[in-house]
């Protein structure tokens, strides 16, 4: 016999609210905008949606690796591991160190699915374009969710608020990260939670298991998710627990066993960063609640994380799904994780915006038309406010679209390397190489594949045929201008060693950038 929940909105049980694991439809009136052919307008223009959010991340990213402002930190790193997999090899990082598997740093395996692609298009902007279209896609299940709760206008709303988000915005600009892959089947996993379908929800769901050691602890969360909403329900509360579970127990293996085991260093590489500060495991819990609030940066970032949904998003359990990503990122001691650059709150933002989805879905009623139209104006207005101070506003800088004369000197010298060669480059010429050389940062970095480790001394010699140093330090969103591993008097001598010491000469200069090849290499 059917059982409907009573906490079941009428915009969930025309969705297909379900009681169980199993699928069932409950009969419900038609919404207004789906009597005409204004419902497969609304259903298309999701896939429009996602095809211009597509479209405006990959100008970024592309236009950004063209200036030379990708690193061989990350984005390096990641064509390295694709390209291995694409030559059925181990995902062997030379970037990393010799003979450093990546899957020992962090577990992604499913990084692996992109190798026939990249096979075909062997190249980092293949990572750039497959990026952009995974967050771009993750637009397309809220989209249909808020043509459900909110009409085809309110939608728009909603993509907009999504697609030119800050999270999606500074993930989208920072080179790759595996990261992407969750972030639509995290979006399609909560619009099958919105409808109560709570198999395909975990269906969706469980891959993250293979994207990101910590993203088990969201698919633990989903499980939470189903067993408080479906707690008057027996089978829906096992299901929900089960769920839970194995998003626990698939983290904890992970962290304490295979990742230890296929580490150079026979441990977690990013365990430190949750070391205990405080000496003892009961004072790191008694400051906790304010650890996770100081310094100020971290309050500040929690705000924004939800003010995309015009805080909104917080009177939704949805919201739920976002504590063990916000938990791990303020406990972490890396001050990276901390604000608001790079990829970290990508996986947020769907959350986010299932929350205000979830909450306005409830606004069913007709005087409360005005608080959804006021709300969805308030999102809109969030976004207008923050994209200038995100990395989407790069499109309208006229240095975005100004190629320098120091560029085309560092093309020039790296055309001269040959392909098949070992190359030891600086951060930011890296990545134009990875394709079609095996490349290491050039002064030596990490020395033993301790990723946190900088040696002020002495550093390893180079044993790379060509070396390739490029003074400059470009303002490259998110870093500051500046020079990384090492300072700049550091990396000079480290040349300079190279010549005198270790058997390269100078084969050409051009702007400050200087190409050395090895004596006696081909």
């Amino acid at each position: 016999m059917r059982t409907i929940d009573t906490e079941s909105t009428p915009n969930a049980r025309l969705a297909g609210a379900d009681t169980g694991p199993r699928q069932e439809r409950a009969p419900g009136p038609r919404l207004p905008w789906a009597r005409s052919g204004a419902w497969s307008v609304a259903r298309s223009g999701a896939w429009i949606w996602a095809a211009g959010l597509c479209l405006l991340y990959a100008t970024v990213a592309v236009r950004r690796h063209q200036l030379m402002r990708t690193t061989g930190y990350d984005l390096g790193i990641f064509e390295q591991a694709v390209r291995a997999y694409a030559e059925f090899r181990a995902p062997v990082v030379p970037l990393r160190g010799e003979d450093f598997n990546l899957l020992g740093d962090h577990f992604h395996p499913l990084l692996a699915a992109l190798a026939p692609l990249y096979r075909l298009f062997p190249s980092p902007l293949t990572l750039l374009v497959v990026q952009s279209a995974l967050l771009a896609l993750a637009v397309v299940p809220l989209f249909r969710w808020a043509v459900r709760a909110v009409g085809p206008r309110g939608a728009h709303a909603v993509a907009a608020g999504y697609g030119l988000s800050w999270g999606v915005a500074s993930a989208a600009a920072f080179d790759f990260h595996e990261v992407a892959l969750a972030v639509p089947l995290l979006s399609f996993s909560l619009e099958a939670l919105g409808r109560r379908r709570w198999t395909a929800a975990v269906a969706w769901a469980a891959p993250l298991l293979l994207i990101k050691e910590d993203l088990g602890l969201t698919l633990a969360a989903i499980g939470a998710y189903i067993a408080l909403k479906g707690r008057k329900d027996r089978r829906v509360r096992r299901f929900g627990l089960a769920t839970a579970a194995a998003g626990l127990i698939g983290s904890a293996l992970e962290i304490k066993v295979l990742l230890p085991a296929l580490d150079v260093t026979g441990g977690y590489a990013h365990g430190g960063q949750l070391a205990a500060a405080h000496g003892s495991l009961l004072s790191a819990l008694a400051h906790a609640p304010l650890d996770l609030l100081r310094p100020d940066i971290k309050a500040t970032t929690l705000i924004l994380v939800f003010a995309p949904s015009a805080l909104l998003a917080l009177r939704s359990p949805l919201a739920l799904i976002a504590l063990p990503t916000l938990a791990w990122r303020m406990a972490s001691e890396n001050v990276f994780h901390w604000g608001t650059a790079f990829h970290y709150s990508a996986v947020l933002m769907p959350v986010v915006f299932a929350g205000l989805l979830d909450v306005l879905s409830r606004e069913d009623r007709e005087r409360d038309r005005r608080n959804v139209r006021a709300a969805l104006a308030t999102v809109l207005a969030v976004t207008a406010v923050l994209v200038p101070s995100f990395p989407l506003a790069q499109l309208a800088q006229r240095a975005t679209w100004h190629t320098t004369p120091h560029l085309q000197a560092a093309r020039e010298l790296l055309a001269r390397i040959p392909d098949g060669a070992t190359v030891a480059a600086s951060n930011r010429l890296a990545p134009q190489l990875t394709s079609r050389c095996t490349v290491v940062l050039f002064p030596t970095f990490p020395v033993g594949g301790r990723l946190y480790e900088y040696r002020r001394g002495p550093l390893p010699a180079p044993t790379a045929e060509w070396i390739v140093h490029d003074p400059e330090a470009p303002e490259a969103w998110p870093y500051r201008r500046g020079h990384w591993p090492y300072p700049l008097e550091q990396q000079r001598e480290e040349l300079a060693a190279a010549q005198r010491t270790h058997g390269y000469e100078v084969v050409a200069r051009r702007d400050g950038i200087t190409l050395l090849h090895r004596r006696g290499t081909p």
